[in-house]
């Protein structure tokens, strides 16, 4: 069963139990992820579809907080929270400490100048369940260690 499939029936779940915020939320995401599959993506592209639709209510609460509009933010933050639903488990920083040191020591890197090297062994590995800006920010610190 894909994503979309499991958002689509949550709707109906949702409908039923009338939670017009969570019907929002799965409509907007299976919205994005039609859109997506139309212009020709797979089963991985859902997952960084979600993840990007997260990163945007994140961004948004904050745009709203930083206007004095707690309400609309934690509006915002309910809905990344249903998207999270959907996403896969992300890594604890123990794993990904570890997935960087693994890739550190693999390229030879001993400077924060050879953290493209780095990062492009980390990012394939932990494609959807780590931030990018995460994944950057251990990886300057181990590098600048």
């Amino acid at each position: 069963m894909s994503i979309l499939e499991r958002i689509q029936g949550d709707t109906q779940s949702a409908m039923r139990d009338r939670d017009r915020e969570r019907v929002g939320a799965l409509r907007m995401l299976s919205s994005e992820l039609q859109k997506a599959l139309k212009e020709g993506g797979d089963g991985a592209d859902e997952a960084a579809v979600l993840q990007r639709e997260r990163k945007r209510r994140f961004e948004a609460a904050e745009a709203y907080r930083e206007a004095g509009r707690d309400d609309l933010a934690s509006t915002e933050e309910r809905e990344a929270a249903i998207v999270e639903e959907y996403l896969p488990r992300q890594l604890s920083d123990d794993e990904l400490g570890a997935i960087v040191g693994d890739a550190v020591a693999r390229a030879g890197a001993a400077s924060p100048r050879e953290m493209g090297k780095v990062m492009s062994l980390v990012m394939p590995e932990v494609q959807g369940r780590a931030d990018g800006k995460r994944v950057s920010a251990m990886v300057r610190d181990r590098l600048s260690a």
